[in-house]
């Protein structure tokens, strides 16, 4: 592969706000833990393998369970996630795919206030635009260390 742009190196002005959209979201009422399995399934969504590992290890950092990471992308025939674990699920898929029916929505608003509901919403698209940075600028895989970027 030829040599990319180093994006962390060189795109630090440009990236800046997303980091800030991080730092926004550490402090959502969302709990981390589901912030990072929307960051996980994501990832998985849009084959970003840099993501993957990183969010798999944050998210074991956060206590997530290998069996619940491996079984994600069938989370719908799996017992392992809660009813709130699989709108957001649900919602992550739908906002990426950008088709949001209605009946996700339903799904979604009762068991999330609008605040969450938007901080969500944030965290799907903000993790499709770090997916898409690092597909076009690709990272060494298997590099990244919980809290590198904190």
């Amino acid at each position: 592969m030829e040599h990319r742009i180093n994006v962390f190196a060189k795109g630090q002005n440009a990236l800046k706000p997303l980091f800030q959209i991080g730092a926004y979201l550490k402090n959502s009422p969302v709990e981390e833990q589901l912030l990072e399995l929307i960051f996980f399934r994501v990832s998985q969504i849009n084959n970003c393998a840099y993501c993957l590992d990183m969010h798999s290890k944050d998210a074991r950092s956060h206590g997530e369970t290998e069996q619940r990471l491996y079984g994600i992308s069938a989370w719908r025939e799996t017992p392992y996630f809660s009813a709130r674990e699989r709108a957001a699920l649900a919602w992550a898929e739908a906002v990426t795919n950008c088709d949001v029916p209605d009946s996700i929505y339903e799904e979604v608003s009762p068991l999330f206030t609008e605040a969450e509901m938007i901080d969500l919403t944030l965290a799907v698209t903000t993790i499709n635009t770090w997916n898409r940075f690092n597909l076009a600028f690709p990272n060494a895989v298997g590099t990244y260390k919980v809290g590198q970027f904190a």
